[in-house]
């Protein structure tokens, strides 16, 4: 028969009634994350019809270099999945690859790729929360870190 009581060492005069279950240790939940790079569903569809026109095992380097009307300006390649370098970030999305250097990773956490069609103004336009200033083409902007 289990006490309804338990006297401790101390003195003190506990129930045991009252000593909660030890809490259930649940893993996060993965899937509400979103990644640090992300595109949208025409960047992607555009992006995957790029890379089977090439018939290789490829990713998408994305990039930042000096230079561009604002400053800085965006660099986007297709490269060999092998080729990518030890530090790296690499960003899995929905079987697309994306590869990023550390230092320009500063400048890109966060930002969304698309793409449009649309005769004026088409092609991919990028979405980036670090840029305190963007230029006219879209292509270029300035960050403050």
């Amino acid at each position: 028969m289990k006490p309804d009581s338990l006297e401790i060492e101390t003195g003190f005069k506990c129930s045991t009634a009252e000593i909660p279950p030890p809490p259930q240790l649940v893993a996060p939940a993965m899937e509400g994350l979103k990644p640090a790079i992300s595109l949208t569903e025409n960047a992607l569809k555009h992006l995957n019809k790029m890379r089977s026109e090439r018939g290789e095992d490829l990713c998408l380097r994305i990039g930042v270099k000096q230079g561009g009307c604002s400053g800085m300006s965006y660099t986007m390649d297709f490269e060999n999945r092998a080729n990518a370098r030890p530090d790296d970030s690499t960003i899995e999305y929905q079987g697309f690859a994306i590869v990023c250097d550390p230092k320009s990773m500063l400048f890109l956490f966060g930002m969304q790729l698309d793409y449009s069609d649309a005769l004026i103004g088409g092609g991919f336009s990028f979405s980036n929360p670090n840029a305190t200033q963007t230029c006219g083409c879209g292509k270029s902007f300035a960050a403050e870190m």
